[in-house]
């Protein structure tokens, strides 16, 4: 009989692409999906190590999925537990400390020995190499089909900020093959994708060759993006996430030039302060940060920008956090995402005695998160009345409704008595209920 698996995934992007390959590879090599973890041969847990709370929610998930092994041992049963992701590269001989049950321990970048290890049923293995080249070119085709899709082109980053594990779980920047990611592209756009999202921890450095007429050519993110746009039937290409030091006037004008490449850039600056980011080994000020928005938007009139805030970093005075205050302001951010500082085992940050209390932690981060959303609804306020471009890429929760996003990636909810997904439609913006959109069809 067939082993049957069930992936949960925590944390970024990254690691849901990593569920979707392994699923995959699983499928190919005999296995079958289960409906969920409990009742599943085969339980995997694809770990998130980025912020405690992230590390606290697989320990406590993977308690009690042991209990539901034991159980399933007591009625003859079998399970095997496989802990993959930044938690098992991270903390491999903690995971197997902390509980006995688990029977592999996988770091991302060995995913691809996972249906070998299920086979060869060795006990309480850790497999933490980095192997990034073996890693990619192990994965089958793609057979899944959908409307917007995901493809890594780069892992692990060089730019060691002082508060992330990126370097020490993905290790050092590994950039995949043009030709490799061309190949998955061109699968996903057959299988009927019109957007792909590309995919990296400091995807801006994205760098490889392609020979042309004997010469080898360099292939950065720029060109990478030029290149997947000459796919007739894809529509749109987006990538996250970008260093600000990385972005550089090629990129830029790609934008200008590329209508593929959607106007809307993730751009983490972390701090407003220029102690701090220092403090945090970010490479650039705050003044590099404010230029890079403005030659943005000189040669791309139309970017909205998102970013990553960290608050209370140890130091930060209320003088350090009214500076990002104040850079938000004079950004004005479509979207971002805040965080209270979490110190992250083995990163140098984790070894500074400067702690801030936690209430003066906890103000902070409800000031900073009700300006950012006050700015957010301020950005959506100005779509309201216009009539907008939406990509349709699944159901809504009511009848015959569907969700779609625009080009900034706002998600709009329309009704229809036809299947919207697969389709961008010019619809027309009527109503704004939280951070979502509400209209009606214009065309179809």
């Amino acid at each position: 009989m067939d082993q049957s698996f069930f992936v949960k995934t925590y944390g970024c992007q990254m690691n849901q692409y990593d569920s979707e390959k392994i699923d995959e590879l699983l499928v190919h090599n005999g296995f079958k999906k289960a409906k969920n973890l409990e009742v599943s041969d085969v339980a995997i847990l694809n770990t998130c190590h980025i912020r405690e709370k992230a590390s606290e929610k697989f320990y406590s998930d993977l308690g009690r999925l042991s209990i539901f092994k034991k159980n399933k041992e007591k009625l003859g049963e079998k399970m095997q537990i496989v802990v993959m992701g930044c938690v098992a590269q991270a903390e491999g001989q903690e995971v197997i400390k902390r509980n006995k049950l688990v029977d592999y321990v996988v770091g991302p970048q060995n995913i691809q020995t996972i249906p070998k290890l299920l086979k060869i049923k060795s006990k309480a293995a850790i497999h933490t190499d980095f192997l990034c080249e073996q890693k990619f070119s192990s994965f089958p085709k793609s057979y899944l089909e959908g409307t917007s899709r995901q493809i890594t082109i780069q892992e692990g980053c060089d730019k060691f900020c002082s508060f992330c594990v990126v370097p020490y779980t993905r290790g050092n920047e590994y950039s995949r093959s043009v030709e490799q990611i061309y190949a998955e592209a061109k699968n996903l756009v057959k299988n009927g994708a019109l957007e792909i999202n590309l995919l990296g921890q400091n995807v801006s450095s994205y760098k490889s060759y392609i020979f042309d007429k004997s010469k080898k050519k360099l292939v950065d993110l720029s060109k990478l993006c030029n290149i997947l746009s000459s796919l007739p039937e894809l529509k749109r290409i987006r990538y996250i996430t970008s260093h600000p030091s990385d972005i550089n006037d090629e990129l830029i004008l790609e934008h200008k030039n590329n209508k593929k490449l959607m106007p809307f850039l993730h751009l983490p600056v972390q701090s407003g302060s220029n102690k701090i980011l220092k403090k945090m080994n970010r490479k650039h000020s705050k003044e590099n940060y404010i230029d890079l928005i403005k030659k943005i938007k000189c040669e791309v009139t139309n970017m909205a920008f998102s970013s990553d805030f960290i608050v209370g970093y140890p130091g930060e005075t209320d003088d350090d956090f009214q500076e990002t205050l104040d850079l938000i302001d004079k950004i004005g951010f479509a979207s971002s995402y805040s965080f209270k500082y979490s110190p992250r085992p083995g990163t140098p940050a984790s070894l500074i005695k400067d702690r801030i209390d936690d209430s003066i932690l906890d103000k902070r981060l409800n000031k900073i998160q009700s300006t950012l959303n006050e700015q957010q609804k301020n950005f959506n306020e100005t779509s309201l009345g216009k009539e907008v471009d939406v990509l349709f890429t699944n159901l809504g929760k009511k009848n015959n409704q569907y969700v779609g996003r625009t080009p900034f990636l706002q998600p709009v909810h329309v009704f229809s008595s036809s299947n919207l997904v697969g389709k961008i439609l010019k619809i027309k913006i009527e109503r704004l209920t939280s951070f979502s959109f509400h209209g009606r069809i214009l065309d179809s």
